[in-house]
């Protein structure tokens, strides 16, 4: 008895000493008027509270609705836009537990990998132009997070280059989130009483953003990521508000059978007729050709940067006639689908050759030298085995877009690639054919496959506007899907 009283006794004098060495640290914190001066920032470790001082806004719903639909599905997205008017009337901490049960319940730890596949760009997106600028000119980063771990480490650490990131860790049983977040240790508030975390009483000034402030904040151009954004994974292609996902849902019965429309339409009309038709369907199209790019024989190569599984289409149906187009990886079902003939390649060098000049010599021929998709303004590294080939080829520039979904993934679903695109509302691709380029010459001087495909991969990046990289096929897989790209 004397034991147990000693120690209730023992356990109030440490939460009362430990109340008064914070309440004494904490007299010496001094709160000033956002902005800093730049010059007070210069060789100094800033602690900067994610949503309160980096976001340009503070809603971390959007976040969680990216959970639920890529990792979840849709019924779990389902759930927590019905529960969305409930979580609007609680607390801070109480809407953070509800989100965190609803979209996390039941998901494999291991296959848990949007922190750093999905999340970055819609991180990014919101990134305030001023609050980004004093991160920058600190020395030492550390970012404090009101969500969980595993949802903002990926983005902190890597493309905002800061060397801690803490957030909030979840309960894992059997390999599986529990829903449940760990006792918190660290003594987290909420956003609103951010400025309370332990971490901040620590420092020696402290900044204060105000709503009103935030509002006034620009966009952070891409120019100024302190790493480019070139891979993304996901399906969804805007910020999902709860305004935004309920249009969604709204929308997606009749963009099922809109998709299927489309597709047959590109699958049993002929191109006279199928192209207009398209148009009335809210598929748009801008086609740019030059007067010799595609007034060649049958027999010709060409090669385009590659968008979506789509682009052996359109360029098909600017020609006026069917292409015959190679691919790495392919779905059985897209291939059955297809209204082209794909054939695939077998990475081996010597075999794509031959069955390259085999497939030329039967007509004309699409080749994607990227050999993977890219959603972002940058091209991937051009294999030359085209240049080997054929002793001409007719480069062809092409972009699309999208506002729902995105019509390509890295995922073991890629078959859905076509159906995801053909179900947003106003699609968009331009095609631009350039003019023919003979394979072993630049500029009247002999050149290497290697030159070429690099010269190439140039001159589309500057007629679109992109920015060429070194990364591979290979690269991307490794870094959203954690293998090489084989199905």
């Amino acid at each position: 008895m004397a034991s147990k009283s000693f120690s209730k006794f023992f356990a109030y004098f440490h939460r009362f000493l430990l109340r008064r060495l914070r309440s004494a640290h904490a007299t010496h914190v001094r709160f000033q008027k956002w902005p800093p001066l730049p010059d007070k920032l210069s060789g100094q470790t800033v602690v900067c509270h994610m949503e309160g001082g980096l976001l340009r806004s503070s809603s971390i719903f959007p976040y969680f609705m990216l959970v639920a639909l890529e990792a979840g599905g849709f019924f779990r997205a389902l759930l927590l836009l019905l529960l969305c008017p409930v979580i609007a009337c609680l607390g801070h901490e109480m809407r953070l537990r509800i989100m965190v049960v609803v979209c996390f319940c039941g998901l494999r730890k291991e296959k848990f990998k949007l922190g750093r596949t999905v999340l970055p760009k819609f991180f990014l997106e919101d990134v305030g132009m001023e609050g980004f600028e004093i991160l920058r000119r600190s020395q030492r980063k550390v970012c404090v997070s009101a969500m969980p771990t595993v949802m903002v480490e990926g983005f902190l650490r890597e493309y905002l280059e800061a060397e801690v990131a803490v957030g909030r860790e979840l309960k894992v049983f059997g390999g599986y989130y529990t829903g449940l977040m760990e006792k918190d240790v660290i003594g987290f508030g909420g956003y609103p009483n951010s400025v309370h975390h332990p971490l901040f009483s620590h420092c020696k000034e402290v900044y204060l953003v105000s709503e009103k402030d935030k509002r006034k904040w620009s966009v952070l151009p891409r120019t100024e990521y302190p790493k480019p954004l070139i891979f993304h994974d996901g399906r969804i292609a805007f910020r999902p508000t709860p305004i935004s996902t309920l249009c969604m849902f709204l929308w997606m019965p009749l963009a099922f059978l809109l998709a299927i429309a489309r597709a047959a339409v590109f699958i049993f009309l002929p191109y006279i007729f199928s192209v207009p038709l398209l148009g009335f369907m809210g598929m748009h199209s801008r086609v740019i050709t030059s007067p010799r790019s595609h007034q060649a024989a049958r027999r010709q190569l060409y090669i385009s940067n590659h968008r979506t599984l789509l682009d052996p289409l359109y360029i098909s149906a600017v020609l006026g006639h069917h292409v015959t187009a190679t691919t790495y990886s392919v779905s059985r079902i897209s291939e059955m689908l297809s209204p082209v003939r794909t054939v695939r390649l077998t990475r081996n060098r010597e075999q794509d050759k031959g069955l390259m000049k085999k497939l030329l010599h039967e007509g004309a021929l699409v080749v994607c030298p990227e050999g993977t998709t890219c959603r972002e303004p940058y091209l991937i590294r051009f294999s030359p085995l085209f240049a080997e080939v054929s002793e001409d080829v007719v480069p062809v520039a092409l972009e699309s877009r999208v506002s729902m979904f995105y019509g390509t993934s890295t995922s073991k679903l890629k078959f859905l690639d076509p159906l995801c695109f053909l179900m947003n509302p106003f699609p968009r691709y331009a095609v631009e054919f350039m003019e023919k380029v003979a394979t072993g010459w630049i500029g009247g001087n002999k050149c290497s496959s290697c030159e070429i495909a690099n010269h190439l991969q140039g001159e589309i990046g500057k007629r679109l506007g992109f920015e060429c990289t070194s990364f591979t096929r290979r690269d991307k897989y490794l870094m959203l899907a954690s293998n090489d790209g084989s199905l």
